[in-house]
């Protein structure tokens, strides 16, 4: 999106676009094979950009959910399943540095992510409840030290490449579905049961499968901040910016494509404008709506993160749904557009103007998490909450 200008973020792009330049030469056979993103995540790993949000003082970057938005942007133009799973493990992170700084074994376990580039994976669908990410049906069991969890996950994405999963569960057997907490297993402390296989129409390289999850661990790894502030305060906005961001990049990736395209139409016919030109100012309309709407919720977010209220506030949570509802549906929009500026050849595969891969990845922008869901959530809170319809709120 290229919003920032400080000498850390700069060097972080820089480490990035290393990456992506790998990521890119490998991103058709990721697609193809439906395999995870290795070359990619080494790479990530190389450059140290696994534990770019981990702080300082931890050994980290201390990166700003900006600064990692814009990382998921330039790799989303190389390989939109590479920035998949670096958007999905930095959400993870998020919830780590946001709730449990103040905990000895997180911090230290933060340290270990930074230091070892460790790969974090989420477990939050199950199921029975599908993607309603604030329910559960399984329920954590503490043995006085020790804590056991099985979990029918219906996806995991890249489980089987992680370093470790944060798995979300009811607090204990007696407690309600939405009374959950998340706690991190490392790789060491599970075994995954594979019960469903990835086989999809697009961000085939995330290798979502599903499994059946099993784990046993020191109790302290459950962190210590219940799941339903951990959802409304770090989630939910990290989740809505980092896909946001991996999904710009797709669309501007088509975009740059299509750009190309009429510019050599120009050069071959350079007394006529060529018949694509109106629909690139319209793509790019499309495109500088969703940077923006990315760029206004990353300024709602860090005007609000360090108050809980804030960030718990129905309008907060109305205001990151939106973003995901727009970003999602536009992107569409703009890829829709490119392909019909560069026409068959990027219907084709193998193409320099070729677009099936972004428009299938595109597709699962509005499944993840479901438009539906998301809508059928925001209608119940401006049922009680009035939108604020100023220019500047």
């Amino acid at each position: 999106m290229t919003v920032l200008g400080s000498a850390t973020a700069m060097t972080l792009c820089e480490r990035m676009r290393r990456v992506a330049a790998i990521a890119a030469t490998h991103a058709d056979a990721v697609d193809t094979a439906a395999r995870f993103p290795r070359e990619a995540v080494d790479a990530m790993r190389q450059e140290r950009l696994l534990g770019c949000q981990i702080p300082v003082e931890l050994g980290g970057d201390g990166a700003s959910v900006a600064e990692i938005s814009e990382l998921c942007t330039i790799l989303g133009q190389a390989c939109s399943a590479a920035a998949m799973v670096f958007a999905m493990h930095q959400i993870k992170v998020s919830s780590l540095v946001s709730h449990g700084e103040g905990d000895d074994w997180h911090r230290g376990f933060m340290a270990r992510v930074a230091g070892e580039q460790l790969l974090l994976a989420s477990a939050t669908t199950e199921g029975g409840i599908g993607g309603n990410l604030r329910n559960s049906i399984c329920a954590i069991e503490v043995d006085g030290d020790t804590c056991r969890l099985q979990k029918d996950a219906t996806v995991i994405s890249y489980g089987t490449e992680a370093d470790a999963i944060l798995i979300t569960s009811r607090a204990h057997p007696a407690a309600a579905s939405s009374d959950q907490v998340m706690t991190v297993f490392l790789k060491d402390q599970y075994t995954l049961e594979r019960t469903h296989v990835w086989d999809t129409l697009g961000m085939r390289g995330t290798c979502s499968d599903g499994f059946l999850f099993k784990g046993e661990a020191p109790a302290k790894q459950i962190l210590p901040r219940p799941f339903a502030e951990i959802a409304a305060q770090s989630m939910l906005a990290h989740s809505h910016i980092l896909w946001s961001a991996v999904w710009y990049g797709i669309a501007a990736d088509a975009f740059v494509k299509a750009q190309a395209f009429v510019r050599a139409a120009a050069r071959r016919s350079p007394d006529q404008v060529p018949p694509g030109a109106l629909r690139v100012a319209e793509a790019s309309a499309l495109l500088q709506g969703v940077k923006a709407s990315i760029v206004a919720a990353i300024e709602k977010y860090d005007a609000a993160r360090l108050d809980e209220d804030k960030l718990s506030a129905m309008s907060f949570a109305v205001a990151m749904n939106n973003l995901k509802i727009a970003s999602s549906q536009t992107i569409l929009s703009i890829i829709n557009h490119c392909m019909l500026i560069c026409g068959i050849l990027a219907y084709k595969n193998g193409t320099p103007f070729s677009l099936g891969r972004h428009l299938r990845d595109a597709h699962s922008a509005q499944l993840m998490i479901s438009n539906d869901r998301i809508l059928g959530n925001t209608s119940t809170m401006l049922l009680v909450h009035k939108q604020d319809t100023s220019l500047y709120g």
